[in-house]
C-alpha cells in the first residue's frame, strides 16, 4: 500500500500527517522542526511512500535536503499553491458511486 505524508512546517514543530492511498489517516503527530525528528515520525517499515510534500517557507531548504538524503521522495510545495495542489488530487471512486453516476 502506498502512502503520502503532508508536513506543516513552523519554526519550532512541525505537523505530520500520514495517509494511505485511500485517503485514509494512518498517523498525526507534532514534532520538533529539525531533520532527526521528522526522519523518525515518517522511518517505518509500515511505510511505502509514494510523496512527501514540504511546506516552503525558512526551513524548507534545510529539511528538505535531509528528507532527501535519507531516500524519502519529497517535494517542496509553497504555501499559497498548497490548496491548488490539494484540489486537483483524484479521488478514487467506490464502486456505490460509480454505480450511483450511472443512473
Amino acid at each position: 500500500m502506498d502512502h503520502f505524508a503532508g508536513l506543516d512546517v513552523s519554526v519550532k514543530e512541525t505537523s505530520v500527517c500520514i495517509v494511505d492511498d485511500t485517503g485514509k489517516i494512518i498517523r498525526e503527530v507534532k514534532v520538533t522542526s529539525e531533520p532527526e525528528a521528522l526522519l523518525a515520525a515518517l522511518k517505518g517499515p509500515a511505510y511505502c511512500f509514494k510523496r512527501v510534500g514540504l511546506e516552503a517557507g525558512p526551513l524548507s531548504q534545510w529539511l528538505f535536503s535531509a528528507l532527501a538524503e535519507a531516500g524519502l521522495p519529497v517535494i517542496c510545495v509553497e504555501t499559497r499553491r498548497m490548496q491548488a495542489v490539494l484540489k486537483a488530487q483524484i479521488k478514487r471512486r467506490t464502486a456505490t458511486t460509480r454505480a450511483a453516476s450511472r443512473r
